[in-house]
């Protein structure tokens, strides 16, 4: 699991330009990316820079894709990364090829983002995801359902597809129970140490939300649609450039432009699926708005601002303090209510702040 200050690197060698760029697109809100156009020149790079994860297609020359995974394994610098091999040649047709070189997984061409993103997530967080199977079984569910539906979020927004909002529910129910059953810390904990961050957020505002419903006696119906709605309440980010959705330090206005352009996109992508609940819109659509509207996007205020909204804020907020990212480690939990309360009070209502704190207290969540 790579430290604060450091975002998985993934090596993409392939001689089609055209396809490295493609891959580098579709990776680019989640990882740094480094191309080769060749293996001769990717090995001198990646001893240079070892990536994560590398990814090489099979006819990547000199001498192509399986020469090339021999090479890294026998490397002492390159030996431990795992290597996902592509190729529009059928599995069956280079089986033992695949496990003459070592390759540690095959990713047939074409493939949809989500396949990839989820190739690679699971190279990049074998041993975490690895983890999960020894978690009480509603731990495990809700953890292996929400990063299956979140990673696929990505091929409904490419095919201009609505979110098949059963799916979602689904794979939510198993938080809700767990919660009903006092054993969320489990998810909580489970994906503390996951590397795509907007899904460990995404989940763990899914879960305090949900949590949050529960505390305030919400029935448990009511409760997965909080946690469907924080699940996908940031799924807009997904088309923001990791340079920006990852940036230490304050964003220029043209970047905080792009950054805020996330919430028009979940609800544009939101809107297309007639099925979604409206509560479910309201999270992503107001969960940037303030009290004293200087929020985002439509700058609401007061009485203008919906209960739910007002709840989602307060655990956005108090989830991006202590979520660990790139550039820093997670804030402690009481630091982030005491800015909460000292520093935000023109922006959260303060009176679910003090419940949200009793929340957390009585759950003594870390």
């Amino acid at each position: 699991m790579p430290p604060a200050g450091h975002v998985s690197l993934i090596a993409v060698v392939d001689a089609n330009a055209t396809h490295r760029s493609q891959v580098t697109q579709a990776l680019v809100s989640l990882y740094c990316v480094n191309e080769y156009p060749d293996g001769e020149r990717a090995l001198h790079g990646l001893r240079a820079a070892p990536p994560s994860v590398i990814l090489v297609d099979e006819f990547s020359p000199p001498h192509g894709g399986f020469d090339f995974v021999l090479l890294a394994k026998a490397d002492p610098v390159l030996s431990k990364i795992p290597i996902i091999l592509t190729s529009k040649t059928p599995v069956t047709a280079i089986t033992e090829q695949l496990k003459r070189c070592g390759a540690d997984c095959f990713l047939p061409k074409p493939y949809r983002r989500s396949t990839l993103i989820n190739s690679i997530t699971a190279q990049v967080n074998k041993h975490v995801e690895a983890d999960w199977e020894n978690l009480p079984l509603k731990a495990r569910a809700a953890l292996k359902g929400t990063v299956q539906i979140f990673n696929n979020i990505s091929d409904f927004i490419a095919a201009g597809e609505p979110v098949p909002f059963a799916s979602v529910k689904e794979a939510c129910a198993p938080l809700v129970d767990a919660i009903g059953q006092n054993d969320f810390k489990s998810i909580l904990n489970g994906v503390k140490e996951h590397d795509n961050y907007s899904y460990a957020h995404s989940l763990r505002v899914a879960t305090l939300l949900s949590l949050f419903g529960h505390t305030l006696g919400l029935k448990p119906e009511d409760q997965l649609v909080l946690a469907s709605g924080g699940l996908l309440h940031d799924a807009g980010k997904i088309s923001i450039p990791h340079e920006v959705l990852n940036k230490p330090g304050r964003l220029t206005d043209e970047e905080f432009t792009v950054m805020k352009s996330h919430v028009t996109e979940t609800i544009k992508f939101l809107n297309i699926s007639p099925d979604i609940p409206k509560p479910v819109i309201i999270i992503a659509a107001q969960h940037h708005e303030k009290l004293d509207g200087t929020g985002y996007p439509n700058q609401l205020k007061g009485g203008d601002l919906n209960d739910l909204a007002r709840m989602a804020s307060i655990v956005d907020v108090f989830s991006a303090l202590t979520d660990r990212r790139v550039y820093k480690p997670p804030m402690e939990a009481e630091k982030a209510l005491a800015i909460m309360t000292d520093e935000m009070g023109s922006h959260l209502d303060q009176h679910f702040l003090a419940l949200f704190k009793t929340m957390l207290l009585d759950a003594v969540v870390d």
